[in-house]
């Protein structure tokens, strides 16, 4: 009779500190690198780009990563998982729009057409023509702001009334809704960045062509991508990653050959490969991990490596994850920057004296790179705030 492979907590903690959190000796040289390892990076906050691939590279430098990230042939600004900004191998860009972001820039144009409807705007065609109006602007001018777009292209500039007559109506601008839709479809992609190495201003850009790829093939393309960087997971871990329908990730992970392991929580899938040949543990390290890092956003069920009693401080309202400090394949603790550029921590839990030494040359590390550049997380949690008060 067959039986269910079972993977525990600390073999998927090995595997994760493997793939996400090298150590000395261990670490990435370049940035491309690091986001095949984790698959995509997080660019909601522009400081996380930075610090994800700073905590991963062995001699990082704030200019070498800008360097990086603005090489479209090895990597790319996209809308993808849930309708977050991502930085994105460009290698696995086709993926990640025909799976999660042409689906995204569909509901968008969906609800902006029903908006434009109720306030009388205009219909679909409408909706068309100033979109073929938007994209030829920007291949005139080779790139453009979305001020500058809304000024060149007739109707661009128009608000919408969210929510009429509610307590809580709002008007938002029609450019808002429709860059995020036709950049989300892979028509738009953000160009130079407009203000510091904080800011999320940019100019949009004409997006390069990718292959053309069925949505169905390329979901079961991404589950077998992330299987490969966050595996061993759950179905609920993968659907909301991928903010697909319960329906969809299940289709998905059948179609890919999964193997259905059990892990301590529960039910979970692995690819073949990580039964034939199973991670060893690597040498304990210590890593400072921005707020919204891909690594502990990467699963919903996270008390493999997180104790439920640390969520509270170190998670907002929404479920955006803070500063972490990790060890040993588990978070620890949180860390933050203070206004003089010094950073500071607080471990949740004693890792030991090797442990702390760990941490504080860690701390060093990030510090170095860091310079005289300051940050602030966009989503701010409760021990980040006490830690900065």
């Amino acid at each position: 009779m067959n039986t269910v492979p079972r993977i525990t907590d600390a073999q998927r903690r090995s595997r994760l500190a493997g793939h996400h959190l090298p150590g000395p000796g261990r670490r990435a040289s370049v940035v491309r690198e690091v986001a095949e390892s984790v698959l995509a990076l997080h660019a909601t906050d522009a400081a996380t780009v930075y610090l994800s691939a700073a905590a991963r590279v062995e001699s990082p430098s704030c200019e070498c990563i800008e360097r990086e990230l603005y090489e479209r042939e090895v990597l790319l600004r996209m809308t993808a998982m849930r309708c977050t900004l991502f930085v994105v191998p460009t290698s696995l860009a086709p993926v990640m729009l025909a799976a999660v972001g042409r689906p995204n820039a569909a509901a968008r144009m969906k609800g902006l057409l029903r908006q434009l409807e109720a306030n009388g705007y205009g219909d679909a065609t409408w909706l068309e023509d100033v979109s073929r109006g938007t994209l030829e602007a920007v291949r005139e001018r080779g790139e453009a702001t979305t001020a500058e777009l809304a000024t060149a292209v007739p109707g661009l500039d128009r608000q919408v009334v969210v929510s009429p007559g509610k307590p809580y109506d709002s008007r938002r601008s029609i450019a808002t809704d429709l860059l995020f839709a036709l950049a989300a479809d892979g028509r738009l992609t953000r160009g130079s960045r407009r203000g510091g190495w904080t800011s999320n201003q940019h100019a949009w850009t004409l997006a390069p062509e990718l292959p053309d790829i069925p949505a169905p093939v390329a979901r079961v393309e991404l589950v077998r991508h992330w299987l490969g960087a966050f595996g061993p997971g759950t179905v609920a871990d993968l659907k909301w990653w991928t903010g697909w329908t319960v329906a969809e990730t299940r289709k998905a992970v059948a179609a890919a050959d999964a193997v259905e392991v059990r892990l301590d929580e529960g039910a979970g899938y692995a690819l073949a490969e990580h039964l034939d040949a199973p991670v060893a543990a690597p040498e304990p390290s210590a890593v400072l991990l921005p707020a919204l890092d891909p690594t502990p956003m990467g699963w919903r069920e996270r008390g493999f490596y997180l104790d439920a009693d640390h969520v509270p401080a170190l998670f907002d309202r929404m479920g955006n994850i803070g500063p972490t400090v990790w060890w040993d394949g588990r978070i620890i603790g949180g860390w933050a920057q203070r206004k003089d550029g010094t950073l500071t921590w607080r471990l949740l839990d004693d890792p030991g004296r090797d442990a702390r030494a760990a941490i504080e040359a860690e701390a060093e590390r990030i510090t170095a790179f860091l310079g005289n550049r300051r940050f602030t997380p966009a989503y701010r949690t409760p021990l980040e705030r006490e830690l900065t008060s």
